[in-house]
């Protein structure tokens, strides 16, 4: 009897175990719900209760609910390009509406923890309150605050690391991780790199993540990344902002970036509400039109000045073009920098099937491109690769002694279209996704096309000697990839 009554005890006292874990993983599991989907206030005699629900785990039944809606915690966290990238750094990210205090963080990266003992910058962000819903595919409402903050007085070439958050509870709760940022040089005829993107647009999350994703993975030390618009295929569709936040993840918020809008993000001639909130851009552009700031910008990185022109209001708005025309010409006019890029989504000459050269953008820009002797004009919209300078001479000539202006459009995204051999395209290809990868030194510019897998698929190298640029073709002995070749 005794073993009998031993046992029963034994099992009596596991099961209440088993019970009381259980009770408590419930009750945990529904604080936590309750938590994160509703905000809960009592008045003093407690007679009342004031609420603000946002009942997002009533859409746990949506498949990609954690790409839609935010937390205490911060997502979606970017660095950008700022205007002076050698002292500043810019960065922008989103929390739910109940983080109102947002912070910005700064130290020099040590070899250790220890930069958390030691001096600590720290900057209030600027938070805006944003609500959008995607009509057109029956998106929910989503309800969130966006926070951009920049500390400036940074040291030149220097690694930091940085985080943002909210100090509204102890310890690391309410805090991204710390992540790590170099500033560039301020010493000219230094060494750095950029990658170019042409468009992601569709399939982001399951197509375009494996070539940013690549793109570090081939090139870890990149300094910046450049994106020549169609960033989505639907200007306000939050979850595709979040497939794009999603398939960059950590290198957004590493390797700063720089973009300009595509038709795209436009609706007509209203670009995406969520493109100044999530953005932390350069608001240098011209004066007075806040339809096109942050669009249209221009950024220094070392001996490169990089332009930014919002070619879809080029292109629809008359104001908006003679604006931005004597905008650039002042730019440009008065650049110290010893290369120049324009990036803009629409090609000015396009490689694409079925679609013709840009009359607008040629007629107001090319002049200005041809005055200034501008070495790069990155684009995209085509959804093909062409690579190339307007001028009589043939393509595929090997070296050129006096070289012109380098038109490149690309595509990182699985859309395709089928494209035409025009005498201005030095190498072309279809149906490839594409990261460029652009390094600098000196008076010398290499340019390489690489295809997700590691492929060179396009390169070339510039060499400025005096007036002149000299032009060195290095494409590779392969053949040019067309869409007829894969498909039928």
């Amino acid at each position: 009897m005794k073993k009998v009554f031993k046992k029963a005890t034994i099992s009596a006292i596991f099961l209440g175990l088993i019970f009381s874990v259980f009770s408590c993983n419930n009750i945990e599991k529904k604080t936590e719900t309750e938590t994160e989907g509703h905000s809960h206030s009592h008045d003093e005699n407690g007679t009342g209760h004031s609420h603000s629900h946002t009942h997002y785990e009533a859409n746990d039944t949506i498949p990609a609910h954690k790409l839609l809606y935010p937390s205490k915690v911060p997502d979606r966290i970017i660095a950008n390009v700022p205007e002076d990238a050698a002292t500043m750094i810019a960065v922008n990210w989103r929390t739910n509406q109940q983080i109102n205090n947002a912070v910005l963080e700064v130290a020099v990266a040590t070899d250790g923890p220890e930069f958390q003992l030691g001096d600590i910058k720290s900057v209030n962000a600027k938070t805006e309150v944003f609500e959008n819903k995607h009509v057109k595919h029956n998106e929910p409402l989503v309800k969130t605050n966006y926070h951009s903050a920049s500390i400036t007085g940074l040291e030149p070439k220097t690694t930091y690391v940085y985080r943002v958050g909210s100090n509204e509870l102890e310890g690391d709760t309410l805090w991204s991780e710390w992540f790590q940022y170099t500033t560039a040089s301020d010493k000219t005829g230094e060494e750095f790199s950029f990658i170019y993107f042409g468009d992601a647009q569709n399939q982001v999350k399951s197509m375009w993540s494996r070539v940013i994703r690549n793109s570090y993975r081939k090139f870890p030390s990149v300094d910046f990344m450049l994106h020549a618009g169609d960033l989505i295929n639907d200007h306000d569709s939050n979850l595709q902002w979040g497939e794009w936040f999603y398939s960059g993840s950590f290198i957004h918020a590493t390797v700063p970036s720089i973009m300009t809008p595509g038709n795209h993000e436009y609706k007509d001639t209203t670009l995406t509400p969520l493109w100044q909130p999530q953005f932390n851009l350069p608001k240098n552009g011209p004066k007075g039109i806040n339809e096109i700031s942050e669009t249209t910008y221009a950024v220094d990185y070392q001996d490169l000045k990089v332009i930014s022109i919002d070619c879809i209001n080029f292109d629809r708005k008359d104001e908006h073009r003679e604006a931005q025309v004597q905008w650039l010409d002042s730019i440009l006019k008065n650049n110290t920098k010893k290369w120049t890029a324009l990036t803009m989504h629409f090609p000015l000459y396009t490689p694409a099937q079925k679609r013709e050269d840009n009359a607008v953008l040629i007629e107001h820009l090319k002049p200005l491109i041809d005055k200034y002797k501008v070495d790069l004009v990155l684009q995209g919209h085509d959804h093909t690769y062409a690579r190339g300078q307007i001028s009589n001479k043939k393509s595929g000539v090997t070296l050129m002694s006096d070289a012109g202006t380098i038109y490149a459009v690309s595509v990182s995204g699985p859309k395709m279209y089928e494209s035409t051999d025009k005498k201005w395209i030095e190498r072309r290809g279809e149906f490839t996704q594409l990261f460029q990868i652009i390094t600098i030194k000196n008076n010398k510019l290499s340019y390489e096309a690489y295809t997700p897998i590691g492929t060179l698929y396009d390169a070339f190298d510039l060499t400025k000697a005096g007036n002149k640029k000299i032009l060195k073709n290095r494409i590779p002995d392969t053949p040019v990839r067309l869409k007829s070749d894969y498909t039928r």
